[in-house]
């Protein structure tokens, strides 16, 4: 069985565009580095979902290395659906309500 894909939520993709902007907006290596960082953890999802406990509602989250954001995911039949992409000092569990 192969590895399933990564979909965003659209307000996720939101979130990561707009951290990825503000790391720009202070240089362009702290940019690269998050998105370096970022792609790190996207693919050990995908390599191995089921990796990190359940955190809140049946969702999961990995915390990125270097940078204060958490990546929020859980597991659907077809896909690893990304709920948020959390700034992991703003609004805890402001994500729940995309969970349906």
């Amino acid at each position: 069985m192969g590895a399933k894909p990564l979909r965003f939520d659209k307000a996720a993709e939101a979130e990561y565009l707009e951290a990825v902007d503000w790391y720009f907006e202070q240089s362009e290596a702290a940019a690269a580095g998050f998105v370096q960082e970022f792609t790190r953890a996207a693919e050990t999802i995908i390599e191995a979902p089921n990796r990190w406990p359940n955190y809140m509602r049946g969702a999961r989250r990995i915390l990125l290395d270097r940078f204060p954001y958490a990546i929020v995911y859980r597991e659907l039949p077809d896909a690893i659906q990304v709920l948020a992409v959390a700034h992991c000092s703003r609004r805890p569990g402001y994500w729940k309500d995309r969970v349906r």
